[in-house]
Protein backbone atom coordinates (compact mmCIF):
# COMPACT_ATOMS: atom_id res chain seq x y z
CA UNK A 1 0.00 0.00 0.00
CA UNK A 2 1.63 3.42 -1.30
CA UNK A 3 1.93 5.61 1.86
CA UNK A 4 2.72 9.47 2.09
CA UNK A 5 5.54 10.71 4.33
CA UNK A 6 6.05 14.05 3.52
CA UNK A 7 5.86 15.47 7.84
CA UNK A 8 6.78 13.89 10.67
CA UNK A 9 3.97 12.58 11.95
CA UNK A 10 2.99 10.61 15.71
CA UNK A 11 5.62 9.48 17.83
CA UNK A 12 5.69 5.59 18.10
CA UNK A 13 7.17 5.38 21.15
CA UNK A 14 5.95 2.57 23.03
CA UNK A 15 3.98 4.04 26.30
CA UNK A 16 0.83 5.16 27.53
CA UNK A 17 -1.29 7.51 28.96
CA UNK A 18 -4.37 9.10 30.84
CA UNK A 19 -7.69 10.69 29.35
CA UNK A 20 -9.00 13.75 31.69
CA UNK A 21 -10.42 16.47 30.50
CA UNK A 22 -9.33 19.79 32.25
CA UNK A 23 -12.70 20.33 33.71
CA UNK A 24 -12.25 17.04 35.79
CA UNK A 25 -9.17 18.03 37.44
CA UNK A 26 -10.48 18.85 41.35
CA UNK A 27 -9.99 22.04 42.74
CA UNK A 28 -12.30 24.39 45.02
CA UNK A 29 -14.62 25.99 41.86
CA UNK A 30 -17.26 24.31 40.42
CA UNK A 31 -15.32 22.64 37.40
CA UNK A 32 -11.59 22.15 37.09
CA UNK A 33 -8.85 24.63 35.17
CA UNK A 34 -5.37 25.99 34.28
CA UNK A 35 -4.47 26.27 37.51
CA UNK A 36 -2.68 24.60 40.28
CA UNK A 37 -3.63 21.33 39.79
CA UNK A 38 -3.00 20.71 36.12
CA UNK A 39 0.46 20.84 37.15
CA UNK A 40 -0.01 18.43 39.70
CA UNK A 41 -1.16 15.75 37.48
CA UNK A 42 1.41 16.57 35.30
CA UNK A 43 3.71 15.61 38.15
CA UNK A 44 1.11 12.25 38.76
CA UNK A 45 1.75 11.46 35.36
CA UNK A 46 5.47 11.52 35.25
CA UNK A 47 6.18 9.97 38.51
CA UNK A 48 3.71 7.11 37.80
CA UNK A 49 4.99 6.08 34.02
CA UNK A 50 2.61 7.88 32.21
CA UNK A 51 3.96 9.49 29.16
CA UNK A 52 1.02 11.53 27.19
CA UNK A 53 -1.74 13.67 29.02
CA UNK A 54 -4.67 12.98 26.52
CA UNK A 55 -8.67 15.57 26.72
CA UNK A 56 -11.23 17.17 24.68
CA UNK A 57 -11.61 20.10 22.79
CA UNK A 58 -10.70 22.84 24.93
CA UNK A 59 -12.83 25.36 22.73
CA UNK A 60 -15.92 27.79 24.45
CA UNK A 61 -19.20 25.91 24.41
CA UNK A 62 -22.83 26.24 24.15
CA UNK A 63 -24.83 25.92 27.37
CA UNK A 64 -25.14 22.00 27.34
CA UNK A 65 -21.38 22.50 27.70
CA UNK A 66 -20.04 19.85 24.80
CA UNK A 67 -16.69 20.43 23.79
CA UNK A 68 -17.51 18.86 20.52
CA UNK A 69 -20.17 22.30 19.51
CA UNK A 70 -17.90 25.25 20.30
CA UNK A 71 -18.53 28.73 19.70
CA UNK A 72 -15.03 28.97 17.83
CA UNK A 73 -12.49 26.19 16.18
CA UNK A 74 -9.81 28.49 17.32
CA UNK A 75 -10.51 30.21 20.56
CA UNK A 76 -10.26 28.50 23.86
CA UNK A 77 -12.87 28.66 26.95
CA UNK A 78 -12.16 31.36 29.11
CA UNK A 79 -13.83 29.25 31.60
CA UNK A 80 -10.60 27.11 31.95
CA UNK A 81 -8.65 29.90 32.95
CA UNK A 82 -7.08 29.77 36.66
CA UNK A 83 -7.93 32.35 38.99
CA UNK A 84 -5.31 31.94 40.88
CA UNK A 85 -2.92 32.73 38.14
CA UNK A 86 -4.96 36.49 37.32
CA UNK A 87 -3.75 37.19 41.48
CA UNK A 88 -0.49 35.99 40.92
CA UNK A 89 0.07 38.54 38.65
CA UNK A 90 -1.70 40.76 40.74
CA UNK A 91 -4.14 41.81 38.34
CA UNK A 92 -7.11 40.64 41.02
CA UNK A 93 -8.21 41.14 44.52
CA UNK A 94 -10.74 38.40 45.19
CA UNK A 95 -10.53 39.64 48.68
CA UNK A 96 -12.56 42.25 46.76
CA UNK A 97 -15.15 40.76 45.68
CA UNK A 98 -18.15 39.81 47.95
CA UNK A 99 -21.02 39.52 45.27
CA UNK A 100 -23.08 36.56 45.61
CA UNK A 101 -22.99 35.00 41.97
CA UNK A 102 -22.87 31.74 40.59
CA UNK A 103 -19.84 29.77 39.19
CA UNK A 104 -19.80 30.78 35.93
CA UNK A 105 -20.74 34.05 36.80
CA UNK A 106 -17.87 34.56 39.29
CA UNK A 107 -15.71 33.72 37.26
CA UNK A 108 -16.19 36.36 34.45
CA UNK A 109 -16.83 38.80 37.14
CA UNK A 110 -13.22 37.77 37.87
CA UNK A 111 -12.00 37.98 34.56
CA UNK A 112 -13.62 41.37 33.62
CA UNK A 113 -11.66 42.65 36.84
CA UNK A 114 -8.71 41.79 35.92
CA UNK A 115 -8.76 42.58 32.10
CA UNK A 116 -9.96 46.31 33.98
CA UNK A 117 -6.91 46.17 35.71
CA UNK A 118 -4.59 44.89 33.05
CA UNK A 119 -5.57 47.84 30.64
CA UNK A 120 -4.99 50.34 33.52
CA UNK A 121 -1.93 49.40 35.10
CA UNK A 122 0.10 50.28 31.24
CA UNK A 123 2.25 47.42 32.04
CA UNK A 124 5.12 48.12 28.98
CA UNK A 125 6.01 44.35 28.91
CA UNK A 126 2.49 43.31 29.18
CA UNK A 127 0.83 45.45 26.32
CA UNK A 128 3.50 44.26 23.73
CA UNK A 129 2.64 40.86 24.76
CA UNK A 130 -0.68 41.27 24.05
CA UNK A 131 -0.59 43.17 20.73
CA UNK A 132 2.35 41.12 19.55
CA UNK A 133 -0.54 37.64 20.63
CA UNK A 134 -2.94 39.69 19.15
CA UNK A 135 -1.25 39.90 16.00
CA UNK A 136 -0.24 36.48 15.65
CA UNK A 137 -3.70 35.32 16.22
CA UNK A 138 -5.23 38.02 14.03
CA UNK A 139 -5.98 35.50 11.78
CA UNK A 140 -9.11 34.38 13.89
CA UNK A 141 -8.97 36.44 17.04
CA UNK A 142 -10.62 39.57 15.79
CA UNK A 143 -14.11 37.90 14.42
CA UNK A 144 -13.75 35.96 17.37
CA UNK A 145 -13.96 39.50 19.56
CA UNK A 146 -16.80 41.29 17.59
CA UNK A 147 -18.88 37.75 17.00
CA UNK A 148 -18.74 37.67 21.15
CA UNK A 149 -19.39 41.60 21.94
CA UNK A 150 -22.79 40.70 19.93
CA UNK A 151 -23.78 37.43 21.25
CA UNK A 152 -23.43 39.45 24.30
CA UNK A 153 -25.49 42.30 23.51
CA UNK A 154 -28.15 40.40 22.19
CA UNK A 155 -28.10 37.91 25.43
CA UNK A 156 -26.42 34.92 23.89
CA UNK A 157 -28.77 34.58 20.70
CA UNK A 158 -27.55 32.86 17.61
CA UNK A 159 -26.22 35.08 14.77
CA UNK A 160 -28.52 33.91 12.18
CA UNK A 161 -31.37 35.39 14.53
CA UNK A 162 -29.38 39.19 14.43
CA UNK A 163 -30.75 42.13 12.75
CA UNK A 164 -30.07 41.48 9.15
CA UNK A 165 -27.12 44.18 8.55
CA UNK A 166 -25.25 42.42 11.24
CA UNK A 167 -26.32 38.69 9.84
CA UNK A 168 -25.25 39.49 6.79
CA UNK A 169 -21.83 41.18 8.12
CA UNK A 170 -22.82 44.60 6.13
CA UNK A 171 -18.87 46.78 6.53
CA UNK A 172 -20.76 49.80 8.31
CA UNK A 173 -22.51 47.60 10.53
CA UNK A 174 -19.49 45.84 11.63
CA UNK A 175 -18.11 48.71 12.02
CA UNK A 176 -20.36 50.60 14.15
CA UNK A 177 -20.45 47.56 16.24
CA UNK A 178 -16.73 47.39 16.69
CA UNK A 179 -16.50 51.16 17.67
CA UNK A 180 -19.98 50.72 19.97
CA UNK A 181 -18.77 47.61 21.39
CA UNK A 182 -14.67 48.08 21.74
CA UNK A 183 -14.24 47.63 25.49
CA UNK A 184 -16.45 44.54 25.62
CA UNK A 185 -13.81 43.15 22.60
CA UNK A 186 -10.88 44.14 24.38
CA UNK A 187 -12.10 41.96 27.09
CA UNK A 188 -12.21 38.72 24.99
CA UNK A 189 -8.82 39.77 23.71
CA UNK A 190 -7.24 39.76 27.19
CA UNK A 191 -9.03 36.64 27.63
CA UNK A 192 -7.95 34.99 24.86
CA UNK A 193 -4.02 35.99 25.30
CA UNK A 194 -4.34 34.93 28.98
CA UNK A 195 -5.80 31.71 27.86
CA UNK A 196 -3.29 30.65 25.25
CA UNK A 197 -0.32 32.65 27.87
CA UNK A 198 -1.42 29.73 30.79
CA UNK A 199 -1.87 26.78 28.40
CA UNK A 200 1.49 27.45 27.04
CA UNK A 201 2.92 27.46 30.60
CA UNK A 202 1.31 24.18 31.17
CA UNK A 203 2.49 23.30 27.89
CA UNK A 204 6.30 23.80 28.87
CA UNK A 205 5.72 22.48 32.45
CA UNK A 206 4.68 18.97 30.40
CA UNK A 207 7.44 19.24 28.08
CA UNK A 208 9.74 19.31 31.32
CA UNK A 209 8.59 16.57 33.18
CA UNK A 210 8.51 14.76 29.31
CA UNK A 211 4.59 14.73 29.17
CA UNK A 212 2.89 14.97 25.49
CA UNK A 213 -0.39 16.75 25.35
CA UNK A 214 -2.75 15.40 23.00
CA UNK A 215 -5.79 17.02 21.82
CA UNK A 216 -8.66 16.17 20.02
CA UNK A 217 -10.53 18.39 16.99
CA UNK A 218 -14.06 17.82 16.12
CA UNK A 219 -14.12 17.41 12.34
CA UNK A 220 -17.45 19.23 12.12
CA UNK A 221 -17.90 23.05 13.69
CA UNK A 222 -21.12 24.45 15.20
CA UNK A 223 -23.73 26.18 13.35
CA UNK A 224 -24.04 28.96 16.12
CA UNK A 225 -20.04 29.89 15.67
CA UNK A 226 -18.00 32.93 14.42
CA UNK A 227 -16.48 30.05 11.74
CA UNK A 228 -20.25 30.27 10.14
CA UNK A 229 -21.01 33.59 10.77
CA UNK A 230 -17.63 35.30 9.51
CA UNK A 231 -16.76 32.77 7.13
CA UNK A 232 -19.77 31.50 5.80
CA UNK A 233 -18.34 30.65 2.53
CA UNK A 234 -16.99 27.64 3.73
CA UNK A 235 -20.01 25.46 4.60
CA UNK A 236 -23.38 24.83 2.95
CA UNK A 237 -25.54 27.67 4.42
CA UNK A 238 -27.08 30.33 2.84
CA UNK A 239 -26.27 33.94 3.59
CA UNK A 240 -29.33 33.83 6.08
CA UNK A 241 -28.39 30.76 7.72
CA UNK A 242 -30.60 28.38 6.08
CA UNK A 243 -29.24 24.83 5.50
CA UNK A 244 -30.75 22.10 3.16
CA UNK A 245 -28.72 19.62 4.56
CA UNK A 246 -26.98 19.10 8.18
CA UNK A 247 -24.21 16.63 9.14
CA UNK A 248 -24.56 13.62 11.82
CA UNK A 249 -24.26 9.72 11.86
CA UNK A 250 -26.09 6.78 10.51
CA UNK A 251 -28.14 4.52 13.45
CA UNK A 252 -24.87 2.68 15.02
CA UNK A 253 -24.29 0.72 18.61
CA UNK A 254 -25.29 4.16 19.84
CA UNK A 255 -28.57 4.98 18.86
CA UNK A 256 -30.75 3.09 16.94
CA UNK A 257 -31.40 6.66 14.90
CA UNK A 258 -28.38 7.78 14.60
CA UNK A 259 -27.37 11.09 15.77
CA UNK A 260 -28.62 14.28 14.07
CA UNK A 261 -26.02 16.56 14.98
CA UNK A 262 -27.18 19.57 13.07
CA UNK A 263 -23.57 20.78 11.93
CA UNK A 264 -23.24 22.17 8.68
CA UNK A 265 -21.51 20.39 5.95
CA UNK A 266 -18.09 21.88 4.20
CA UNK A 267 -18.28 23.34 0.86
CA UNK A 268 -15.60 21.58 -0.11
CA UNK A 269 -15.27 22.80 -3.70
CA UNK A 270 -14.93 26.69 -2.41
CA UNK A 271 -12.53 24.96 0.16
CA UNK A 272 -10.46 23.18 -2.79
CA UNK A 273 -9.84 26.36 -4.81
CA UNK A 274 -8.27 28.75 -1.61
CA UNK A 275 -6.12 25.22 -1.41
CA UNK A 276 -7.82 24.26 1.91
CA UNK A 277 -6.85 27.45 3.88
CA UNK A 278 -9.57 27.20 6.73
CA UNK A 279 -8.27 23.46 7.39
CA UNK A 280 -4.80 24.64 7.40
CA UNK A 281 -5.29 27.99 9.42
CA UNK A 282 -7.36 25.58 11.94
CA UNK A 283 -4.76 23.42 12.13
CA UNK A 284 -2.31 26.02 12.58
CA UNK A 285 -3.96 26.71 16.23
CA UNK A 286 -4.73 23.15 17.15
CA UNK A 287 -0.37 23.01 16.86
CA UNK A 288 -0.04 26.07 18.94
CA UNK A 289 -2.05 23.97 21.80
CA UNK A 290 -1.11 19.89 21.47
CA UNK A 291 2.06 17.79 20.47
CA UNK A 292 -0.87 15.66 18.81
CA UNK A 293 -4.14 15.49 17.48
CA UNK A 294 -6.99 13.06 17.00
CA UNK A 295 -9.25 13.93 14.33
CA UNK A 296 -12.84 13.21 15.43
CA UNK A 297 -15.20 11.17 12.92
CA UNK A 298 -12.07 10.81 10.50
CA UNK A 299 -14.17 9.01 8.55
CA UNK A 300 -15.87 12.46 7.85
CA UNK A 301 -13.10 13.33 5.82
CA UNK A 302 -13.79 10.39 3.04
CA UNK A 303 -17.65 10.41 2.92
CA UNK A 304 -19.99 12.49 5.41
CA UNK A 305 -23.39 11.79 6.28
CA UNK A 306 -25.72 14.06 4.78
CA UNK A 307 -29.30 14.44 6.68
CA UNK A 308 -32.11 16.13 4.94
CA UNK A 309 -32.45 19.25 7.48
CA UNK A 310 -36.12 18.79 7.97
CA UNK A 311 -35.84 14.89 8.94
CA UNK A 312 -36.38 14.93 12.68
CA UNK A 313 -33.68 11.62 12.53
CA UNK A 314 -30.72 10.36 11.21
CA UNK A 315 -32.40 7.36 9.17
CA UNK A 316 -32.44 9.05 5.78
CA UNK A 317 -29.25 10.15 5.41
CA UNK A 318 -26.65 9.27 2.40
CA UNK A 319 -23.03 9.32 1.74
CA UNK A 320 -21.88 11.64 0.31
CA UNK A 321 -17.84 11.76 -0.87
CA UNK A 322 -15.18 14.87 0.18
CA UNK A 323 -11.79 15.23 -1.08
CA UNK A 324 -10.59 14.75 1.93
CA UNK A 325 -7.04 13.20 0.55
CA UNK A 326 -6.88 16.36 -1.23
CA UNK A 327 -7.24 18.19 2.03
CA UNK A 328 -4.69 16.20 3.61
CA UNK A 329 -2.02 16.09 1.24
CA UNK A 330 -2.44 20.13 1.44
CA UNK A 331 -1.41 19.80 5.18
CA UNK A 332 1.09 17.40 4.25
CA UNK A 333 3.25 19.61 1.92
CA UNK A 334 2.35 22.82 3.98
CA UNK A 335 3.19 21.74 7.92
CA UNK A 336 6.94 20.11 8.21
CA UNK A 337 5.42 18.08 11.46
CA UNK A 338 1.60 16.74 11.71
CA UNK A 339 1.34 14.23 14.50
CA UNK A 340 -2.43 13.45 14.14
CA UNK A 341 -4.38 10.32 14.94
CA UNK A 342 -7.67 9.34 13.19
CA UNK A 343 -10.60 8.38 14.89
CA UNK A 344 -11.42 5.34 12.74
CA UNK A 345 -14.52 4.18 14.82
CA UNK A 346 -18.35 2.83 13.75
CA UNK A 347 -18.98 1.78 10.67
CA UNK A 348 -15.37 1.72 8.58
CA UNK A 349 -15.30 0.77 5.05
CA UNK A 350 -12.25 0.03 2.82
CA UNK A 351 -11.94 3.95 1.40
CA UNK A 352 -11.59 4.70 4.83
CA UNK A 353 -8.55 2.29 5.99
CA UNK A 354 -7.41 3.08 2.74
CA UNK A 355 -7.48 6.59 3.53
CA UNK A 356 -5.88 6.18 7.12
CA UNK A 357 -3.03 4.10 5.65
CA UNK A 358 -2.13 6.43 2.73
CA UNK A 359 -1.27 9.02 4.97
CA UNK A 360 0.13 6.28 7.90
CA UNK A 361 -1.99 7.84 10.43
CA UNK A 362 -2.81 5.60 13.60
CA UNK A 363 -6.05 4.96 14.30
CA UNK A 364 -8.13 3.29 17.77
CA UNK A 365 -8.80 0.38 18.82
CA UNK A 366 -11.35 0.31 21.90
CA UNK A 367 -12.01 -2.85 24.18
CA UNK A 368 -15.20 -2.14 25.78
CA UNK A 369 -16.26 -2.88 21.29
CA UNK A 370 -14.24 -6.42 21.20
CA UNK A 371 -15.77 -8.72 23.09
CA UNK A 372 -19.50 -9.70 21.29
CA UNK A 373 -18.14 -13.43 20.31
CA UNK A 374 -16.64 -12.68 17.32
CA UNK A 375 -13.51 -13.74 16.76
CA UNK A 376 -12.88 -11.21 13.56
CA UNK A 377 -13.71 -8.45 15.72
CA UNK A 378 -11.07 -5.85 15.09
CA UNK A 379 -11.19 -4.47 18.59
CA UNK A 380 -9.95 -7.59 19.82
CA UNK A 381 -5.88 -7.50 21.34
CA UNK A 382 -4.92 -10.38 18.77
CA UNK A 383 -6.33 -7.70 15.62
CA UNK A 384 -4.03 -4.77 17.13
CA UNK A 385 -1.48 -3.59 15.22
CA UNK A 386 1.32 -1.47 16.23
CA UNK A 387 0.28 1.65 14.16
CA UNK A 388 -3.40 1.86 16.79
CA UNK A 389 -3.71 3.67 19.52
CA UNK A 390 -5.83 1.19 22.37
CA UNK A 391 -8.32 2.37 24.62
CA UNK A 392 -10.21 0.69 27.39
CA UNK A 393 -12.92 3.25 26.58
CA UNK A 394 -13.77 6.89 25.45
CA UNK A 395 -15.08 9.57 27.33
CA UNK A 396 -18.41 8.35 25.18
CA UNK A 397 -18.26 5.35 27.00
CA UNK A 398 -19.24 3.88 30.67
CA UNK A 399 -16.55 3.63 32.90
CA UNK A 400 -14.89 -0.10 32.02
CA UNK A 401 -16.20 -0.75 35.77
CA UNK A 402 -20.04 0.33 34.20
CA UNK A 403 -19.44 -1.77 31.48
CA UNK A 404 -18.18 -4.82 33.58
CA UNK A 405 -21.58 -4.74 35.35
CA UNK A 406 -23.76 -4.97 32.93
CA UNK A 407 -23.16 -8.10 31.02
CA UNK A 408 -25.59 -7.47 27.93
CA UNK A 409 -22.68 -5.09 26.87
CA UNK A 410 -20.18 -7.90 26.09
CA UNK A 411 -20.32 -11.98 26.59
CA UNK A 412 -19.30 -12.51 29.12
CA UNK A 413 -18.20 -16.66 28.59
CA UNK A 414 -16.05 -15.02 25.52
CA UNK A 415 -14.49 -12.52 28.11
CA UNK A 416 -13.36 -14.95 30.37
CA UNK A 417 -11.70 -17.38 27.63
CA UNK A 418 -10.30 -14.75 25.70
CA UNK A 419 -8.62 -13.37 29.09
CA UNK A 420 -8.30 -16.77 31.52
CA UNK A 421 -10.35 -14.48 33.77
CA UNK A 422 -12.21 -17.30 35.19
CA UNK A 423 -14.43 -15.11 37.32
CA UNK A 424 -14.86 -11.79 35.92
CA UNK A 425 -16.19 -9.57 38.57
CA UNK A 426 -16.34 -5.88 38.58
CA UNK A 427 -12.64 -4.93 39.84
CA UNK A 428 -11.02 -8.17 38.34
CA UNK A 429 -12.81 -7.17 35.21
CA UNK A 430 -11.67 -3.74 34.93
CA UNK A 431 -8.15 -4.94 35.90
CA UNK A 432 -8.84 -7.43 32.78
CA UNK A 433 -9.53 -4.78 30.53
CA UNK A 434 -6.39 -2.29 31.67
CA UNK A 435 -4.10 -5.44 31.53
CA UNK A 436 -5.42 -6.38 27.47
CA UNK A 437 -4.81 -2.79 26.80
CA UNK A 438 -1.19 -2.45 28.47
CA UNK A 439 0.02 -5.30 26.95
CA UNK A 440 -1.11 -4.73 23.50
CA UNK A 441 1.68 -4.65 20.74
CA UNK A 442 -0.56 -1.39 20.33
CA UNK A 443 1.94 2.00 20.08
CA UNK A 444 -0.10 3.87 22.48
CA UNK A 445 -2.00 2.90 25.18
CA UNK A 446 -4.53 5.34 27.25
CA UNK A 447 -6.50 4.52 29.80
CA UNK A 448 -9.75 7.33 31.13
CA UNK A 449 -9.11 8.17 34.46
CA UNK A 450 -12.10 7.05 35.79
CA UNK A 451 -10.85 3.74 35.18
CA UNK A 452 -7.60 3.90 36.70
CA UNK A 453 -9.68 4.99 39.77
CA UNK A 454 -11.49 2.07 39.15
CA UNK A 455 -14.85 4.06 39.39
CA UNK A 456 -18.74 3.28 38.24
CA UNK A 457 -21.30 4.86 35.66
CA UNK A 458 -21.68 7.74 37.85
CA UNK A 459 -18.35 8.57 36.99
CA UNK A 460 -19.70 8.88 33.38
CA UNK A 461 -18.42 11.83 30.75
CA UNK A 462 -21.03 11.98 28.49
CA UNK A 463 -23.70 9.60 27.19
CA UNK A 464 -23.96 10.55 22.60
CA UNK A 465 -27.20 10.98 21.59
CA UNK A 466 -27.99 13.03 25.08
CA UNK A 467 -28.59 16.30 26.33
CA UNK A 468 -28.15 15.62 29.80
CA UNK A 469 -27.00 17.57 32.67
CA UNK A 470 -24.52 15.06 34.01
CA UNK A 471 -22.71 15.10 30.38
CA UNK A 472 -19.21 16.98 30.73
CA UNK A 473 -19.59 17.49 34.64
CA UNK A 474 -17.25 14.41 36.01
CA UNK A 475 -14.33 15.48 38.28
CA UNK A 476 -11.98 13.58 40.50
CA UNK A 477 -10.77 13.69 44.03
CA UNK A 478 -7.23 12.71 44.55
CA UNK A 479 -8.22 10.83 47.07
CA UNK A 480 -10.01 8.38 45.06
CA UNK A 481 -6.60 7.55 43.74
CA UNK A 482 -5.45 4.35 45.68
CA UNK A 483 -1.56 3.36 46.20
CA UNK A 484 -2.19 -0.44 45.33
CA UNK A 485 -3.61 0.63 41.80
CA UNK A 486 -0.52 2.55 41.09
CA UNK A 487 1.31 -0.25 42.63
CA UNK A 488 -0.44 -2.26 40.00
CA UNK A 489 0.19 -0.09 36.80
CA UNK A 490 3.56 -0.08 38.05
CA UNK A 491 3.96 -3.70 37.50
CA UNK A 492 2.54 -3.28 34.36
CA UNK A 493 4.95 -0.61 32.87
CA UNK A 494 7.69 -2.79 33.42
CA UNK A 495 6.07 -6.09 32.47
CA UNK A 496 4.68 -4.42 29.50
CA UNK A 497 7.67 -2.04 28.59
CA UNK A 498 5.71 1.24 28.23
Amino acid sequence: METHRSANGVKRDRRAGILLHPTSLPGPLGHGDFGHQAYRFIEFLNTNGFKVWQMLPLGPTHDEKSPYQCLSSHAGNPLLISIDWLEDKGWLDRKKIRINLSEESHRRYCLQQAAEKFYLLEDDEWIARIEEFSLDHAYWLEDFALFMALKGRYKGSPWYEWPAALLHRKKIALDAARAELHGVIRQTIFEQFVFFTQWQEIRNYAKQHDIELFGDMPIFVAKDSVDVWAQRENFLIDNDGEMDFIAGVPPDAFSDSGQRWGNPLYDWDYMQSTSFRWWKERFTTQFRLFDMVRIDHFRGLQACWQIPQEDETAINGSWVEVPGKQMLSELFKSFHHLPLVAEDLGVITDPVIELKNFFNLPGMKVLQFAFDGNNNNPHLPHHHEFNDVVYTGTHDNDTTMGWVSDESNYDKDYLSGYSGNSMVSEETGVWTMIRMAMSSVSFLCILPMQDLLMLDSSARMNRPGTVDDQNWDWRFEWSQVKPEVLDNMSHFFKLYQR
